[in-house]
């Protein structure tokens, strides 16, 4: 879930603190595989809630998003032009769409947060291609968090790839630090000049998520006061991992135990 953060310390997490996230992340990653499955023509995001807090409960993890600031849900079901913080309900979806399913977990106190954004049944190649390049954003912002860089290094990566395939990168939601709340600092931004803000050290866990416009980076938020929507009704993806930088490669929290 994106922020807007609240302000306070920089935290790093000790190797058992680390751990704990890693259990997280890994269940996390597992309710992500079977939403994937069950966005299809016909289900509503109503219904994934559902199947995410069923989860949920059957591997013993807390939702992180439910009763946040008020949210209703467990799951943010984002659809076409809903850039994050789309509210389930009765949307059914359809043939075609692209849904963002964004999700977060707590277990033993420890939080975890990713997202995916899937085609339901068969999608345009732009959908396709707006997709590929939000994930490669993703992935070129998380190859650039290793220790000793900088934190605008990250948004820097993520812009690059972006705005290369002629896409809007959103400036007014951003990825963050997270530990044992969902939201902590540092805010990271997904845009920037590189070489600027605090040093990445070792224990800082970090959720890298761009949010990318098929149009323009601008947005609006819905009569929800939640949903937020592309402002020129352009498709928008978007993509997370939990990470911890380490004294290389980061390392991501939100995968299976078979990815790891």
């Amino acid at each position: 879930m994106a922020g807007p953060m609240v302000q306070g310390g920089v935290i790093v997490k000790s190797p058992q603190e680390v751990a704990l996230m890693r259990k997280a992340g890994r269940i996390l990653a597992e309710i992500l595989v079977v939403l994937r499955e069950h966005a299809l023509p016909g289900v509503t995001t109503g219904d994934l809630n559902k199947i995410a807090h069923d989860e949920m409960k059957q591997r013993g993890v807390v939702p992180s998003f439910l009763g946040y600031h008020g949210y209703p849900g467990v799951l943010c079901t984002s659809v076409n032009e809903e850039i994050v913080h789309g509210i389930p309900g009765k949307k059914v979806l359809k043939q075609g769409d692209i849904i963002g399913l964004d999700c977060g977990v707590i277990y033993e106190g420890w939080q975890a947060d990713s997202a995916i954004t899937v085609g339901v049944g068969v999608v345009s190649a732009q959908a396709t291609k707006l997709m590929d390049v939000t994930r490669a954003s993703m992935e070129a912002g998380i190859a650039a968090a290793r220790g000793g860089a900088r934190l605008s290094d990250i948004g820097h990566a993520v812009q690059t790839v972006a705005e290369a395939a002629g896409y809007g990168v959103v400036r007014e939601y951003v990825g963050h630090g997270i530990g044992q709340k969902l939201h902590e600092e540092p805010q990271v931004p997904n845009f920037g000049q590189p070489g600027r803000g605090m040093v990445l050290k070792p224990g800082l866990c970090l959720a890298i998520e761009p949010m990318v416009n098929a149009g323009g980076w601008q947005t609006k938020v819905g009569g929800d006061n939640w949903t937020v929507f592309t402002a020129d009704k352009s498709l928008s993806a978007h993509f997370e991992h939990t990470i911890v930088i380490t004294e290389g490669a980061p390392e991501i929290l939100t995968v299976t135990e078979a990815a790891a």
